[in-house]
């Protein structure tokens, strides 16, 4: 699974770095521990990229989730073409 932040050319090389870390289930205290910063410059960091707008988009390859198996995939791959194969 990869994680893909859309929108990081609007934010800051700071804010992308709180972004990142806080998007991966860092609390502001370790995020700050991490950066060297206070928690309080963590929020303001944060609270400003949230208003600039980005978007979190999780990128699952093949079947991470186990929910089809083999012959569900492949016949919703052909409904997705417009047909079955002949």
């Amino acid at each position: 699974m990869k994680m893909e932040i859309r929108g990081l050319e609007k934010l800051s090389f700071r804010e992308r770095q709180v972004v990142a870390l806080k998007e991966t289930g860092y609390a502001n205290s370790e995020v700050a521990r991490r950066l060297r910063v206070s928690p309080s410059t963590v929020a303001t960091l944060s609270r400003r990229a949230r208003r600039k707008g980005y978007e979190v988009v999780l990128v699952i390859e093949g079947d991470a989730l186990d929910i089809f198996d083999d012959e569900d995939e492949l016949d919703h791959l052909d409904e997705e073409e417009g047909g079955e194969e002949p």
